[in-house]
């Protein structure tokens, strides 16, 4: 029997082996986690609570099995008897370590919480929307003229609105009476129009005139993060954006090895739906309070998804999407009742609407940035990269459009990085080495000012330096390129090679000091060997789906990049194409478009017209399957240079000349058959 266990904390990505009976909370401390504490382990201020996972784990290479921690104790049983806690959570100071384990940290239990970015970005959008707040004048019963109250409620809608066929519940039915006869005869009507030829539905009635609220959330359900906007359905305003971390991350933190877990687990699948449904509606109660409205007063929900989320959202086991012919259970839009979601904070009549998916791995989401950014309506080639997990690719204009999903896999969100970390206060966003010094400055998040400012150490006292995020390593990958700290190859030098003290040497390879915190008791950041070749592999995978579909269209170039997504916001575009992110393009015509994803959902929220628009649009969107077609490893492979082994980038060369340096390792690491790459 081993006398030490191997502890996975999701989602940092952070492990490391423990001896048995080390408590959970203690393994977290000693691997810099991010799991809060105030009582200092007694068991008394429940901070510190996770989630084990158990069973198969391919993504990590684990089995857990049911005895993996200590079994639940009476502290634990005190603390949920008096003050409730969730099922299947634990108390991270009475839990220990007994075997193998996957431990998920939930965003409530950080102390450092994740800042979700996938804010609203302004947008016009012409009003339409399927539920809408209709006023009526309702014939009174005649003795002489025998019909019923809704018969008559429908009549009028007709007459007054052109609604011609209404349904409502047999809920609605036990309140219409009295809400006509208080309203005396005048009712206001939440009305959902149905899709097409579908009868529409009578969601809510009110004696009188109302004015609302009446409102609709617009939910981007990504495979790491769930954003949501809040909006009235009036109006379109957006009343709040809120998110929070994807639960399912602690079965996987990529869309494969989340089926992998469905496909090993019996039940795997319906633990993911639990889960995620539980999380968005978490999510629906906390951003209406935010809002200062109640949830109920939510009347529709629009949902943008890729596929993997889409089946595990409405409870269909995405086995079939890990192997070829990777077939959908369906791939049109739904139009469902909330309650079918086991959605129960909204109100009890609820529609749901998730948009159509384009194909077996480019989904709704994919769909709703082609809504918001329309392609096939663009003069020029365009190319919108959704960056994330999984990104998203489009690339067309109005005479085509070309689609593929490409499994980045979590680098770009911090994870699977040495110092990585979710976007939070405190973590590094911004990076800047000196070519001449290299030395670095940097920004983190939750301050302006960077790190040379005299007045940086008492601005980030409160949120300390804590680590890297995406878009900090990304900056520090590409910085070191070009200050000559990493070869095209992504070597780092060692401090011989590279004149500076802060290449590290860690085994056989070599380290980058980013900051070095520990005489105060902070990390010490570093960006190190690995690191770059996770991000290499990510960068080629987005690069190579990139290339395919340039192939596809018989084009060498494209004339102006979108990125789009959250992440892709906060990406600066010099350092993305330092990097061979994506193709060489003028710099002033790579343009963020923020969440795009999260946009195209709000348009579908607000406009019916929109829905029937991207139900046309999908059909006309031809799908490239990566998975299978051979010219996409030539690309990846080609693509691990930084930026490319083969692909001229004289754009970035007008503005950037990277150094002309070689750190061969297998020849002692000298300046042997260097060759020149201009970016």
């Amino acid at each position: 029997m081993t006398e030490d266990a191997l502890v996975i904390f999701t989602p940092s990505g952070k492990r490391g082996r423990f001896p048995l009976g080390t408590p959970v909370l203690t393994a977290a401390r000693q691997l810099g986690v991010d799991l809060d504490s105030v009582c200092g382990g007694r068991g008394i201020c429940s901070k510190c609570q996770i989630t084990p996972g158990y069973g198969e784990f391919p993504k990590h290479g684990v089995h857990v099995d049911a005895d993996a921690l200590t079994e639940w104790n009476s502290v634990e049983d005190r603390y949920k008897q008096k003050r409730g806690m969730i099922d299947g959570r634990r108390l991270g100071c009475q839990a220990k370590v007994m075997g193998d384990v996957v431990i998920d940290v939930p965003p409530e239990s950080q102390v450092h919480k994740q800042v979700i970015r996938k804010s609203a970005t302004e947008r016009t959008i012409a009003m339409d929307p399927a539920t809408k707040l209709l006023f009526v004048e309702v014939q009174e019963p005649d003795m002489h003229e025998p019909t019923g109250d809704f018969e008559r409620l429908a009549i009028a809608l007709r007459d007054q609105w052109q609604v011609q066929d209404v349904t409502a519940d047999l809920a609605l039915m036990r309140r219409l009476q009295p809400a006509l006869r208080k309203g005396e005869w005048k009712v206001t009507v939440a009305l959902h129009k149905g899709n097409q030829d579908a009868s529409s539905r009578i969601l809510d009635i009110w004696p009188g005139f109302h004015e609302g609220p009446i409102l609709g959330l617009a939910i981007d359900l990504g495979s790491t993060t769930i954003a949501a906007h809040l909006c009235d359905l009036t109006d379109g305003r957006v009343l709040a954006s809120s998110g929070l971390m994807n639960p399912q991350i602690r079965f996987g933190e990529d869309l494969m090895s989340r089926v992998s877990y469905a496909m090993m687990n019996p039940g795997g699948d319906v633990e993911m739906t639990r889960a995620v449904r539980e999380a968005i509606n978490a999510l629906s109660a906390s951003i209406a309070a935010e809002a200062n409205t109640l949830p109920t007063n939510v009347y529709e929900v629009v949902f943008v998804c890729n596929p993997v989320m889409h089946h595990l959202l409405l409870g269909i086991d995405p086995v079939e999407l890990g192997q070829a012919p990777f077939a959908l259970a369906t791939s049109g839009s739904l139009s469902l009742d909330a309650r079918d979601l086991d959605l129960t904070h909204l109100n009890a009549a609820a529609r749901v609407y998730i948009l159509p998916c384009i194909a077996g791995h480019v989904g709704a989401d994919c769909a709703a940035v082609a809504l918001s950014e329309e392609p096939n309506k663009s003069d020029d080639m365009v190319l919108i990269v959704d960056v994330g997990t999984n990104a998203e690719i489009l690339l067309g204009n109005k005479t085509r459009v070309l689609a593929c999903s490409s499994p980045t896999g979590p680098a770009f969100e911090g994870a699977q990085i040495s110092s990585g970390q979710r976007a939070a206060p405190g973590a590094i966003e911004r990076v800047h080495i000196d070519p001449i010094t290299k030395e670095p400055r940097f920004r983190v998040i939750g301050s302006e000012l960077w790190s040379d400012d005299p007045e940086f150490a008492a601005a980030t006292a409160t949120t300390g330096i804590t680590g890297i995020c995406g878009s900090g390593i990304i900056e520090a990958v590409a910085e070191m390129r070009m200050a000559g700290l990493v070869d095209a190859r992504g070597l780092i030098g060692s401090a011989e090679q590279t004149g500076t003290e802060r290449s590290v040497p860690e085994g056989r390879t070599h380290s980058y000091m980013l900051h070095d915190g520990s005489a105060d008791g902070g990390p010490r950041i570093m960006v190190t060997q690995g690191d770059i070749r996770a991000i290499q592999l990510a960068k080629s995978a987005l690069y190579a789906g990139a290339r395919l579909l340039m192939d596809e269209m018989g084009v060498d170039h494209v004339d102006r990049v979108t990125l789009a997504g959250a992440f892709g916001a906060h990406i600066s575009p010099k350092h993305a194409m330092v990097l061979g992110m994506i193709p060489d393009a003028p710099l002033e015509k790579v343009t963020s478009a923020g969440n795009a994803a999260g946009t195209g959902a709000r348009i579908a929220l607000c406009s019916a017209a929109a829905r029937s628009q991207i139900e046309k649009t999908v059909h006309d969107i031809h799908k490239v399957e990566t998975a299978i077609e051979p010219r996409f490893q030539e690309h990846f492979v080609n693509a691990n240079a930084i930026p490319h082994a083969v692909d001229p980038f004289p754009e970035l060369g007008l503005i950037v000349t990277l150094p002309d340096v070689s750190f061969n390792t297998a020849s002692g690491g000298g300046d042997s058959n260097r060759r020149r790459r201009r970016g």
